[in-house]
């Protein structure tokens, strides 16, 4: 019976976000043969390929909106509200396929998300032009999801890092970073801070991301029979936060409910998203369910 429960879980789980290629998607990813641009001993692989990447994705949509250029390109642009399952798993193989898969796959990746940033143009309200190929533009998104999934893995993941390993988390994303065009990538977690410091003073909370706050958090297209565990993801990933991110979307901490009720349903919930996920035979982790990257058409 627990068999059976934790099967349909992890493949309602799987195709929530991996979509209904996922299985072929999975198989390419793990099982074509040839180099790759991570080896199995890399620290991307041990983060990206957590339950904690659950509550990270959703905490690294919220930082990244602060960027007014960055918002206004997903608000016009990325259709996150018609279609955002699709994203989603878009956004999920581009990560896995980045990650885990061949690095000629790996390099067809990204020069499709290329391709796509480089027809991206507008104006914000305010008349200011943005480009989703700007190699500024594109740094702070690296760096807010860098931060972020780094930020949950540490207090989430099965099995967290020592300072080296997530410097070394940080230089492996710089290789995916630099492919995409982000000039000079952080390579630790010294100038990941520096770069987010940065940045600071370009951010502020516009409508447009209050508007997508409050669809994440409150208004999440799915049967309300889940919200409740939904719900559970969404407070963790609004208290992983920087606490001045929390102010400017009017996330308010409250520390007594937060350390007694929100983490520990945290943890309960990442434990359980990995348990359904494991594959009960020997061979590669499911890999696609990763999270959207707010800034691109994955």
């Amino acid at each position: 019976m627990l068999t059976a429960v934790r099967e349909q879980l992890g493949q309602a789980l799987f195709h929530r976000v991996a979509g209904p290629d996922g299985p072929a998607t999975r198989a390419r990813i793990h099982h074509t043969p040839g180099p790759r641009w991570f080896g199995p001993d890399r620290p991307i692989r041990t983060v990206h390929g957590d339950a904690s990447m659950f509550i990270g994705g959703l905490s690294a949509l919220l930082l990244q909106s602060l960027h007014p250029l960055a918002m206004a390109a997903v608000a016009g642009h990325s259709g996150y509200r018609g279609d955002p399952w699709g994203r989603l798993q878009r956004t999920s193989t581009f990560l896995a396929v980045t990650t885990f898969g061949t690095a000629e796959d790996a390099q067809h990746a990204v020069d499709h998300v290329r391709a796509i940033h480089e027809r991206i143009r507008g104006t914000t309200t305010d008349g200011t032009p943005y480009h989703a190929a700007d190699p500024h533009l594109l740094a702070w998104v690296h760096a807010a999801e860098t931060d972020s999934f780094l930020r949950a893995h540490e207090r989430y993941g099965a099995h967290p890092l020592d300072a080296a390993g997530y410097d070394a988390y940080v230089a492996d994303t710089a290789r995916v970073a630099k492919a995409l065009g982000v000039i000079d990538p952080p390579r630790d977690r010294r100038e990941l801070t520096e770069r987010l410091n940065a940045c600071r003073p370009e951010l502020r909370a516009t409508s447009e991301a209050r508007a997508a706050a409050r669809f994440l958090l409150f208004q999440p297209p799915l049967p309300l029979a889940v919200r409740p565990f939904y719900g559970a993801l969404a407070a963790n990933a609004v208290a992983l936060l920087p606490p001045w991110a929390r102010g400017m979307l009017w996330l308010p901490r409250v520390p007594l409910v937060e350390d007694i009720a929100v983490r520990p349903t945290g943890q309960a919930l990442t434990r359980t998203i990995r348990w359904a996920m494991t594959r009960p035979h020997p061979g590669p982790p499911d890999v696609n369910a990763r999270a959207p990257r707010p800034n691109d058409d994955r």
